[in-house]
């Protein structure tokens, strides 16, 4: 079984940083792209950045700049740097993985909120 565990999120003031991890383990043979998603309240999720196996990068206008992408292959793991935060940042963070298992497809960690507030 596929678990994705995400680590770091929290109370930060605008301006400040914090820096989320997710660690995927279990029966996985090949994990492709991993990223982050993140969905407020009231609002749709939204994609915020992917990293391919490669260590190509993509990111969210909203985002760019300020955040930063990052995996360890030899540990199945995805970074987010978050710098710069704003209020408009707050949210829960979901990470996932674009995997092989014994299925392939998309699996997700828990969630980890942010919150940005003075």
């Amino acid at each position: 079984q596929v678990q994705l565990v995400e680590l770091g999120g929290g109370l930060v003031q605008p301006g400040g940083s914090l820096r989320l991890s997710c660690a995927a383990s279990g029966r996985i043979f090949r994990i492709n792209d991993m990223g982050w998603y993140r969905q407020a309240p009231g609002k749709q999720r939204e994609s915020v950045a992917v990293i391919t196996s490669g260590g190509n990068t993509n990111y969210a206008d909203s985002v760019k700049g300020r955040f930063t992408i990052s995996r360890d292959n030899a540990k199945n793991t995805v970074y987010l740097q978050m710098n710069n935060l704003k209020p408009e940042d707050a949210a829960v963070y979901y990470c996932y993985a674009d995997l092989i298992s014994d299925s392939a497809g998309w699996y997700w960690g828990q969630g980890t909120q942010v919150t940005v507030s003075s």
